[in-house]
């Protein structure tokens, strides 16, 4: 049987200490500065920069992300049976490979002399090892909460300020179309933009990163597995996380495009839409932002972090619907737009830290029925949940762009795309996400959220600790 033991310092609630989730924070705040920037802008530069033609990025970034997704559970295993000093599972992923993500990050948006499939090749081999490595960093960085506290509503405490963290380097990321518009407008070159922000959030993002090394394990990481194939099958055991991914995944199934082809093209009551999606960016976001401070307490309120998943995908189905007949053809319709938005985003922005404290509550439980805990492949479901989410979007968002007669040579003509484009901009804009809350909700109603039932998971886990620790003093004496 493998042992799990706490180290020295009292246990307790408020054993973590808040310098140390200030640097988790941070750390995941550069973390998703570089994610961010890369998933929101690497299939637009290769479309809008590099040319190439649409639906060649949706089919080649859907195939890279479904072999992506399934290299993370094989991270995640391996990572499960390395052999680690005690306390030091996944922290040394956080210290050595971010600065290689962050240089892979940069070159990924460089103007390369090839052809198409030379372009399309140089992308995918950089995509492919800055993958890999980020899959490391990724499932330490998250998996790092279950080994946070003993505690389950500890842990909700930290995920809740790892979760604003994360946040805060997604919005900064935000703030890349905005900017870029000011320095194509003063007249710099847009390759020369995307290279300038790939080393501010790729590389810098990933060194700011390396600040959540300083959070400790406050959980033995435990003796590792005998093998790869043993730490994957035991994901069975944990049908609460197996629910969840596919309820995340399910959302990927919905006929949407990205917000920035609505913004350039679909706002027509005045020239400046790209800097209008930053504005709705941070209106619709910053009042999402600030309900996370109030989550578990929200959570506690309403009866569990399920219900606030569900909760959260029935304001969006409703407001969603509400903003699509007030339209955005105009200043006043266009601010009620981000008003509703900014409803619907308020449960929205809670749904990570859900996600999380469901998933760290259920290695526990995983920990009780086996001995065993999975922090590595369990966190790596979060990674293969959202690359596969990536595929069955990317590849849907190429045939509707295609379909629709997308212009990829518009950004450099200066010109609007087409009356039929843009005709079926809004109700993919607006709808097309609510097919996937559907989804959601139908699947996640099946997992199984009990206060009383977690309580007595950490009662039994903590008297098996000590029962173990005793064993081990005696058999030392």
């Amino acid at each position: 049987m493998k042992i799990f033991l706490f180290d020295k310092v009292p246990r307790g609630e408020g054993c973590v200490a808040n310098r140390s989730i200030l640097s988790y924070a941070v750390g995941l705040s550069g973390q998703n500065m570089t994610y961010s920037y890369v998933n929101g802008w690497l299939r637009y530069f290769c479309i809008n920069v590099l040319h190439i033609k649409e639906d060649k990025v949706g089919l080649i970034f859907s195939l890279s992300y479904i072999w992506d997704a399934i290299n993370d559970p094989i991270v995640g295993a391996y990572i499960d049976r390395r052999k680690h000093k005690p306390y030091n599972k996944l922290r040394p992923f956080l210290l050595y490979f971010p600065p290689i993500i962050g240089a892979l990050s940069l070159l990924m948006f460089m103007q390369v002399p090839f052809d198409e499939n030379g372009k399309i090749i140089y992308i995918l081999c950089l995509y492919f090892v800055w993958d890999l490595f980020y899959s490391f960093q990724d499932v330490g960085l998250w998996g790092l909460l279950s080994l946070s506290s003993p505690h389950s509503e500890e842990r909700s405490r930290v995920a809740q300020w790892v979760t604003i963290g994360a946040g805060a380097g997604a919005a900064l990321a935000g703030l890349f179309q905005m900017v870029r518009d000011i320095l194509t407008n003063l007249g710099m070159d847009i390759t020369t933009v995307f290279v300038l922000f790939g080393l501010v959030f790729g590389l810098g993002g990933e060194l700011l990163s390396m600040r959540a090394h300083k959070m400790p394990e406050l959980i033995e990481g435990g003796e590792p597995e005998e093998s790869i194939f043993k730490s994957l099958t035991i994901l069975r055991h944990n049908p609460t996380l197996l629910l969840i991914s596919a309820a995340r995944l399910s959302q990927g199934f919905c006929p949407k495009v990205q917000n920035a082809y609505f913004f350039e093209n679909a706002i027509t009551f005045t020239e400046n839409g790209k800097s209008l999606e930053t504005l709705y960016g941070l209106l619709t976001g910053i009042p999402g932002t600030c309900a996370i401070l109030f989550a578990n307490k929200l959570a506690e309120k309403i009866g569990g972090m399920k219900r606030l998943l569900v909760c959260s995908q029935l304001f969006a189905i409703f407001f969603r619907v509400i903003a699509y007949f007030v339209g955005f053809d105009s200043l006043p319709k266009f601010i009620m737009m981000n008003v509703l938005i900014s409803i619907v985003n308020l449960p929205g922005f809670l749904m990570d830290i859900a996600h999380r404290s469901l998933t760290s509550d259920s290695i526990d439980e995983v920990e009780l029925k086996t001995g065993v805990r999975s922090e590595g492949v369990s966190f790596s479901m979060q990674n293969f949940t959202t690359k596969m989410t990536g595929a069955v979007t990317t590849f849907i968002e190429g045939k509707l762009l295609v379909k629709l007669g997308y212009n990829r040579f518009a950004l450099e003509q200066g010109v609007k795309q087409s009356a039929h484009f843009i005709k079926y901009q809004w109700p993919m804009f607006m709808l097309g996400p609510v097919v996937g809350a559907v989804l959601y909700i139908i699947i996640i109603s099946f997992v199984k959220d009990n206060r009383e039932h977690r309580e007595d998971v950490e009662r039994q886990l903590k008297a098996r600790r000590a029962a173990l620790e005793d064993e081990k003093v005696s058999v030392s004496e």
